[in-house]
């Protein structure tokens, strides 16, 4: 439930109150986009760290006005984090807003100068036109290390609540859904092993008590978002 992805001129008219339109979205839940963001940064710690991985570097596919910076430290421990938008004026305010982390921002027209451990995205893909979800999937690919892993988060079409939370942001309104299912079947193809699929963000501020049933009910396909977790092949 975030930016990331759609073409540049439409998001640079977004870069400025891009906060202030998210929550437009995001006020039915109880929740401001801070909440989201550690979530799904905790709950990729969690999955990595039962797989033994300690990620390092980091590629923040998609990373908009780079909300999610400070979650990549201080969740999962990274020393070092690239951003990549297309969007200039996200970017601009990027690199305003996060100049005391150890982060290039990049609009991604050139690979980055390393491979790194971890990429991530999150709700970037819906913004891309599916003809061009491929070529997107091999930047990825191609700059993470051998045997390093994709964190894939998704809005979940099947979820009423994403749905309606996106028809109340601007930027959402020409956005393509994918299902888990075509999710993984892109992945799969692009040269990523598929290690799970979790469903994420079920209950709302007022019913918060529940959440910690949230765990047990990952693979019930109704959160409003869902996370393939994925590796890339050795070949």
């Amino acid at each position: 439930m975030d930016q990331e992805g759609k073409n540049n001129a439409e998001f640079d008219g977004y870069a400025e109150d891009y906060d202030a339109q998210l929550n437009k979205g995001l006020k039915l839940s109880g929740e401001g986009k801070d909440y989201f963001a550690a979530g799904r940064m905790r709950w990729v710690g969690k999955r990595l760290q039962a797989l033994g991985a300690q990620p390092k570097t980091a590629l923040d596919f998609g990373c908009g006005t780079g909300s999610a910076t400070p979650f990549f430290s201080n969740c999962l421990g990274i020393d070092r984090l690239w951003g990549v938008d297309p969007s200039s004026e996200s970017l601009e305010v990027a690199r305003e807003s996060w100049s005391k982390y150890d982060i290039d921002f990049t609009e991604g027209k050139e690979d980055l100068e390393q491979p790194v451990d971890l990429a991530f995205c999150n709700g970037v893909f819906h913004h891309i036109v599916p003809e061009e979800r491929e070529a997107a999937m091999d930047y990825v690919l191609r700059n993470v290390t051998v045997g390093g892993y994709f964190a894939f988060w998704e809005n979940n079409p099947r979820n009423p609540v994403t749905r309606y939370a996106m028809s109340k942001v601007p930027f959402d309104d020409d956005a393509i859904l994918l299902w888990p299912r075509e999710s993984r079947l892109r992945l799969g193809a692009a040269g990523f092993k598929v290690l799970r699929t979790d469903f994420v963000f079920y209950f709302p501020g007022f019913l918060k008590s529940l959440r910690r049933m949230e765990p047990m009910l990952c693979k019930i396909p109704f959160g409003g978002q869902y996370l393939v977790l994925c590796q890339k092949k050795r070949r």
